[in-house]
């Protein structure tokens, strides 16, 4: 899978580089790897002419977006900016034109793109039932007939429902499988929906490079269970989460575990791109693993800095790393 950005000059694309330990920390897609504070990268023209999200700059003033291809599997993703903070994101598969849109909080900025690429819209893919993931839902609908995917167990918060799924369920996008995985915590009902033929988990508000979704409806030990069913899949698992909330994130990060060195390396990485208006999504799982304090759950460093006992297990862990940062 590649990245795929215009860039005011030429169209370039970062192949993998890695850092001396041998791993590569950044997603799989952006591939910009640091090596003692430097962006290392390989640089290839391409022949095909890329586009830019148009209106980006106003809801997140990011002056340069990218569109996301999956050579290998023929399905296309491609983020878009809703709200303040928002990412949706428009799946395209390239053999059959079917298109769907995952967690639509705003239809606007979905019906530019759309109309834009002339694309029609089939699906509507939710993740939990929060207004901002759903917002878009009903005037989507209405315009195209794209039927609407969600959680049975969210059947009644989730506008203009069509398809139910539960956990376990294996679903077809085009020809594409999607396997249904219930992440409860941040609301009872949030599901994730895992491609694992383009390598792709949309994790809505569950998990967040750098931190996970604040518990309204969930507990820590629901929390703690859903992480680690993600983190059960591969570790180039390309994750595209509901917010650009990375930069904030890191900061807290940080704070707990300053002396994690791939923590450090990512967070430079991470305020380099947002100074350049460009987004940190998608995430690895491999990424955060190595940086992510909520799935560090045992890191004596961690611990230390928020006084969690050695008895504790990871889930009440987890409730108290959460607390420090909603209070951060």
């Amino acid at each position: 899978m590649q990245m795929l950005c215009k860039a005011s000059s030429a169209v370039a694309s970062f192949p993998c580089s890695r850092v001396r330990s041998g791993q590569c920390l950044w997603p799989g897609m952006r591939q910009l790897c640091l090596r003692k504070g430097l962006v290392y990268g390989f640089m290839r023209l391409l022949s095909t002419p890329f586009k830019t999200l148009r209106g980006a700059s106003r809801s997140l003033r990011v002056a340069e977006f990218c569109s996301v291809s999956n050579m290998s599997s023929s399905l296309q993703i491609e983020l878009v900016p809703c709200l303040r903070d928002n990412y949706a994101y428009l799946l395209h598969d390239a053999e059959t034109g079917t298109v769907g849109v995952v967690d639509p909080s705003e239809a606007v900025p979905i019906i530019d793109t759309l109309s834009r690429k002339n694309w029609n819209l089939t699906y509507i893919l939710n993740t939990h039932h929060h207004h901002d993931h759903t917002g878009g839902n009903a005037e989507l609908k209405a315009r195209y007939g794209a039927k609407v995917i969600g959680s049975g167990i969210d059947k009644d918060r989730i506008p203009g429902i069509d398809i139910v799924l539960k956990d376990g369920d294996k679903w077809m996008f085009a020809g594409h499988e999607v396997r249904v995985i219930e992440t409860p915590g941040h609301t009872r009902g949030h599901i994730s929906f895992y491609f694992p033929g383009s390598g792709a988990i949309f994790t809505g508000d569950t998990l967040f490079s750098l931190s996970c979704g604040k518990l309204f409806e969930g507990t820590p030990e629901q929390m703690h269970s859903s992480l680690q069913r993600i983190m059960s899949l591969p570790d180039g698992t390309n994750v595209y989460c509901g917010h650009e909330y990375t930069l904030s994130n890191s900061k807290f990060a940080l704070s707990i575990e300053p002396k994690n060195e791939a923590l450090r390396l990512y967070a430079a990485h991470v305020t380099q791109l947002r100074n350049k208006g460009l987004p940190t999504i998608p995430t690895t799982l491999k990424t955060e693993k190595a940086c992510n304090p909520f799935l560090r759950t045992s890191s004596t460093e961690i611990r230390q800095a928020l006084d969690i006992p050695a008895t504790m297990n990871e889930a009440e862990a987890l409730g108290v790393i959460r607390r420090a940062k909603d209070n951060f």
